[in-house]
């Protein structure tokens, strides 16, 4: 899963899920023998130099001979290790471990870009690297008896690499196995053997709605999952009322049925995650987070809960009052809905991989006009600089017109739960969810096993009035290619043998500019039809062409991961915006769907764009989860200019990660998901934009945080 070549000085690192890391070392010698390291890593390096250097990173340090760890100081002072024997946590996107003898100085550059680790001679250094995301391992076959798909969720916790509240680190929960049907239970030794029994239980009734909704809660707490009528229940208690029980500590506690099973199970699973991600700040890993204040007030001993047992840990949780936290926990980052039946279990390794909430699908008839003004409500209630954008009128601009009939789109209003994000595993088109389907996780599978040393663009123009968007994002590619490795191709006027060769070719993204039509994308002989390719080895793509929704899809269910797509016409000058905007953010590593929000946000009729497949999927991996700050300039007192930069990190990929907003003033990291909000000079600004890579809404625009701080540097 972790490929690495030496140019020079320089060592590129890529995993399976196209991720880099580029590690620049000072006169640097390789050799590639296997060797040890006391964490858990995917291959090992050894390298000899006096210097190495990394992205920007969280960076801890730990003595193999004592209880020691220290943690390089996010504002900038060095890190000075004596002469010992010590192992570095390097938290880049490929994770890495440099294990050494000798001293070391560790310190940021002063433009917070890299962190150097440099020793006084040439040392021999083993560094360790791990994916971010590894394949599952081991597939378990379930019958179609909800009691089996019950003792395969209980197995899906066999992939978590830790017991305690570091399980919160997205990096230490692993991809459960996967689950296929068949005629019996059976479930690989390498699983069975690596499942937990902590003594809790969760108990619920013999149906896939309950087994379905419940599962993350299982996923997370590691509990063994039965349905009621295999376990004895409390005297006086309703036996089919789901349950959670620690055995040892004699605790039953009982949920409401569905559908009020989703709200109990959602509290809970909230609340347990978010004090996780605060008691394991006492461990080894722990960082000055702006959250643990919370910990005094609600009288909680992290030290104690730290070491503790899990049915310890959790007994603790519940004891802790829902109205105490609940305005302090960050929003959760993914919900799913999903058809309860047994042909959806399949899907779950894919959704707790996630760690999304599952809930039943319910959805109604859009009324009237709804479209139109719930699309103009997402618009007005964006930020400020939102509705300052170019076009927001957008009355004049014209259709990307065609002379063929678009395929129609029975959109309809999903009844959505707490959740940012929100995916559909159902039949009908909502709207405000990324349209998923099976495919498009087994088709993740197949690309994470595609090892590849640079990300594949293809921009196809095929109608020559469009060139506007067409020259807009092949710059966008370009100028990113200058820090990543993108090979990019550019293709017009093509015919339907030709598009249809691009679909079936190894590309990573494809970005198609044109016409769509109920016989498919239109060329300059006719209509390719998605459902005429043999296969579509096309990782990603956005059609951006009217009513592309169904050709999309074809292309989800042909091989694709995810992809962008249009539900009705749009305006040429909106399709513009939004494909610009889209390309922008998808290649500085945010996911498809998030991308997608953003994107139509610029516009006003933003309804008109969704995603088909895995909208969590990302084309590239940055070094922490994507940021977006909102900048906007406080009124004038007469002193010295000052503005407001709201900083949101988040990810659905990374739940339980923090990241570390870089101003002469923070101490603090912050949840992602959580916002950290300052007041900034203009000096202030241009330090933090530097330091900070950000897409920014500004002024009507979004700005990559490197090419908007000088408009501030005078």
């Amino acid at each position: 899963m972790i490929g690495w070549e030496v140019d020079g000085g320089v060592l590129h690192v890529t995993d399976a899920d196209n991720a880099e890391l580029t590690v620049e070392g000072a006169d640097i010698a390789v050799d590639s023998d296997s060797v040890d390291i006391p964490r858990p890593v995917d291959e090992t390096v050894v390298v000899t130099t006096s210097e190495l250097r990394f992205p920007n990173a969280v960076v801890y340090a730990f003595s193999l001979h004592c209880d020691d760890h220290r943690e390089l100081d996010p504002g900038g002072e060095p890190l000075v290790l004596p002469p010992g024997e010590y192992v570095v946590d390097v938290d880049t996107e490929i994770k890495s471990y440099l294990r050494f003898s000798g001293a070391a100085t560790i310190e940021r550059t002063p433009n917070y870009e890299e962190v150097v680790v440099s020793f006084p001679t040439r040392t021999r250094v083993v560094l360790g690297l791990r994916c971010r995301h590894e394949l599952p391992v081991g597939t378990i076959t379930v019958p179609d008896r909800p009691s089996a798909v019950a003792d395969a969720i209980t197995h899906m916790a066999a992939s978590h690499k830790t017991d305690g509240p570091d399980r919160s680190y997205p990096t230490l929960r692993g991809h459960p196995a996967l689950i296929e049907h068949g005629d019996s239970l059976e479930i690989p030794r390498c699983v069975r053997s690596g499942t937990p029994d902590h003594g809790i239980e969760l108990v619920v009734p013999p149906d896939y709605e309950s087994l379905l909704v419940t599962a993350p809660l299982a996923y997370y707490l590691q509990a063994t999952v039965r349905t009621t009528g295999d376990c004895n229940v409390p005297a006086g208690s309703e036996p089919a009322r789901p349950r959670l029980r620690l055995v040892d500590r004699g605790i039953d506690v009982e949920f409401s049925p569905m559908p009020e099973l989703e709200r109990d199970v959602g509290r809970l699973l909230r609340k347990t995650f978010f004090l996780d991600c605060l008691v394991r700040n006492v461990g080894p890993y722990g960082t000055t987070l702006a959250e643990c204040s919370l910990l005094e007030a609600l009288d909680i001993d992290a030290a104690s809960l730290y070491d503790a047992s899990p049915q310890d840990r959790l007994t603790a949780y519940l004891d802790v009052p829902d109205a105490a936290i609940k305005h302090r926990l960050p929003e959760w980052h993914l919900s799913t809905y999903v058809t309860p039946e047994y042909d959806s279990v399949e899907t779950l390794p894919f959704l707790l991989d996630r760690l999304s909430m599952i809930y039943t699908p319910r959805s109604s008839e859009l009324e009237g006009r709804e479209l139109v003004e719930r699309s103009l409500e997402d618009f007005y209630r964006g930020p400020d600089s939102y509705r300052n954008w170019p076009g927001r009128s957008g009355a004049r601009s014209a259709i990307r017109a065609t002379t063929g009939q678009i395929a129609s789109v029975d959109i309809v209003k999903p009844d959505l739960r707490s959740g940012r994000t929100h995916g559909w595993l159902a039949d009908g088109v909502p709207i405000d969810v990324f349209k998923s389907a099976p495919e498009a996780y087994d088709n993740r599978l197949d690309f994470l096993e595609r090892a590849s040393d640079a990300t594949s663009i293809c921009v196809v123009l095929n109608d020559p009035e469009m060139a506007g968007e067409h020259d807009r994002v092949a710059d966008i590619y370009r100028q990113r290619s200058e820090e990543l490795t993108i090979d990019l191709s550019v293709e017009e006027s093509l015919e339907t043998a030709a598009l249809a060769r691009v679909f079936e070719d190894d590309h990573d993204f494809v970005h198609y500019i044109g016409h769509c039509e109920t016989g498919g994308l239109r060329c300059p002989d006719g209509t390719l039809a998605a459902s005429s390719l043999d296969r579509c080895a096309v990782q990603t793509f956005f059609l951006n062409a009217c009513g592309s929704f169904y050709e999309g899809r074809q292309l989800i269910e042909k091989g694709s991961v995810a992809g962008a797509v249009t539900l009705t016409k749009v305006l040429n000058d909106h399709a513009i915006k939004v494909g610009s905007t889209f390309a922008k953010l998808l290649v500085h590593g945010f996911s498809i769907e998030r991308a997608m929000d953003l994107a139509r946000r610029r516009i006003m009729m933003g309804k008109d764009y969704a995603v088909v497949g895995d909208g969590t999927h990302s084309l590239t991996q940055g070094d922490q989860p994507p940021t977006t700050a909102t900048l906007n300039e406080l009124e004038d007192d007469g002193c010295e200019a000052q503005y407001l930069l709201c900083l949101d990190c988040y990810s659905t990929r990374a739940a339980g990660a923090y990241y570390f907003p870089h101003t002469e003033t923070n101490e603090y990291a912050y949840l992602c998901g959580n916002d950290s909000t300052f007041t900034l000079t203009r000096s202030e600004l241009v330090t933090m934009l530097k330091e900070t890579d950000a897409a920014v809404i500004y002024d009507g625009d979004v700005y990559w945080s490197d090419a908007l701080w000088p408009r501030f540097d005078r």
